[in-house]
């Protein structure tokens, strides 16, 4: 009966970005180059990964995930992007578009978790190295990467099937691909579902991801700073150095827009974690359309970054990228 004379939406239009034909080209040109570079780039890494004996331990197996889960997040988004850029009518059906924003909040949210695991995964290495493998075997991988996938099924994706939204008001979408805040502005209905459900998730991954993050470096700085010479402080420090600067694109962009809103009745705090995306949302207001230039920066910029601060930084994976290529040069001579 609450939707009864209701005209329900069968799709959205997004509004993307500019619609001049110059900065529209521009814009398609950027992001075709940056998605054809961040395919190259993590696939590179994963094949290398997977070929390398070498680098057949926990860390870049877990290195590995991250590649593919950044290959799956700009997979999910740029080409849409693309298509929004350079459509003039940007269209999308309403079920495509669940199907887009429940994969984000699922890849987002093992991206969370990936990132936690693989400061413990540190944590282990510097403070307890004598027991690493069997603190960290290949069993106990196989446990967490299992427990990553489905955990965040359950808490990303579960609620929004179990009531998936309704739409029956505007169907203009201001952002250039659905994400969930986006879509709960034109949602009909009693939404207060959905709010619980974000602020749960977002307390699941958003906030305690960062907080065992930080518990773990203070163990691994405290372990380092006991290391009597300064070669070995700066080799344990190393392997840490990468990750850090990951944790920080990730999670640093969500932090500076993250604003505290005031415990009046008139305003609701919306927890959001999308790709590890935490976003304060006054429900009363409509959606702030910079929000989708932040995305961007979770969207397209930092899947094509990570393997190069992981290559760059990492003497082990660069070693490997040389063997590779070596040997694939011997075979076209052969």
């Amino acid at each position: 009966m609450e939707f009864e004379n209701q005209t329900f939406i069968n799709e959205f239009i997004l509004i993307g970005f500019s619609q001049n034909v110059l900065i529209r080209s521009f814009l398609f040109f950027l992001f075709y180059v940056i998605y054809v570079l961040t395919v190259l780039e993590n696939g590179f890494l994963i094949y290398t990964i997977i070929f390398v004996s070498k680098l057949h331990t926990p860390m870049y197996y877990f290195l590995c995930n991250l590649s593919f889960l950044d290959l799956c997040v700009s997979s999910s988004t740029v080409p849409q992007l693309l298509i929004t850029v350079l459509s003039k009518e940007r269209r999308i059906s309403v079920v495509y578009c669940l199907i887009q924003m429940n994969t984000v909040l699922v890849l987002g949210g093992i991206e969370c978790l990936l990132l936690a695991v693989m400061a413990y995964d540190r944590y282990i290495a510097i403070c307890f190295p004598l027991y690493y493998t069997v603190i960290m075997s290949w069993r106990v991988c196989r446990y967490i990467t299992v427990f990553m996938w489905g955990g965040s099924f359950l808490f990303s994706s579960a609620p929004t099937l179990i009531k998936p939204f309704v739409f029956c008001r505007e169907n203009r979408l201001d952002h250039f691909y659905c994400e969930v805040l986006a879509m709960m502005e034109l949602a009909c209905g009693d939404i207060s579902f959905y709010k619980i459900t974000i602020v749960v998730v977002g307390f699941f991954t958003l906030f305690s991801s960062p907080i065992f993050i930080l518990g773990s470096y203070f163990c691994i700085i405290l372990s380092i700073l006991k290391i009597n010479s300064s070669h070995g402080r700066y080799k344990a420090f190393s392997t840490c150095a990468s990750h850090l600067i990951v944790v920080f694109m990730f999670f640093g962009t969500s932090l500076t827009i993250y604003k505290a809103f005031s415990t009046c009745a008139s305003h609701l705090i919306v927890v959001l974690c999308s790709l590890g995306r935490l976003i304060t949302y006054r429900v009363a207001a409509s959606f702030s359309a910079y929000l989708k230039y932040i995305s961007l920066n979770y969207m397209v910029f930092t899947p094509v970054l990570n393997p190069l601060i992981y290559s760059l930084r990492n003497n082990e994976v660069k070693e490997a990228f040389r063997k590779l290529l070596t040997q694939y040069n011997t075979h076209l001579l052969s």
